[in-house]
């Protein structure tokens, strides 16, 4: 269990980290709160909810890791590889096309309200 616990403290310093670190994530967390607010302004559907937390929750997920992976590449290969540069721009593609989904979900479930 306390190996259960300790995980819990990883991953919270993960955040951390990911939240002092990364300007973007700061800009996902304010535009989840402002969906969330939209959302309870509009009274959308549990379905609607579903999906609305569903895409303001990969898209910050997906950016850690993105972030991770960019750390990982920096540690193991200091200098300036095209090779590591491609790796690095498919992850932020990943984060791209998740960020696209999220708003083209937000399109849909909030213009019918407004």
């Amino acid at each position: 269990m306390r190996g259960f616990l300790k995980g819990f403290a990883y991953a919270f310093a993960g955040l951390k980290a990911g939240w002092t670190g990364q300007r973007n994530i700061k800009v996902m967390a304010v535009i989840a709160l402002a969906a969330a607010a939209l959302g309870w302004k509009l009274g959308i559907s549990r379905q609607e909810w579903a999906l609305v937390s569903l895409a303001c929750a990969v898209v910050p997920a997906l950016e850690l890791m993105n972030t991770a992976g960019e750390k990982l590449i920096d540690i193991l290969s200091p200098e300036i590889d095209q090779r590591y540069g491609q790796i690095k721009d498919i992850m932020a593609g990943a984060v791209l096309v998740a960020a696209f989904f999220a708003a083209v979900t937000g399109v849909l479930i909030f213009l019918p309200y407004l």
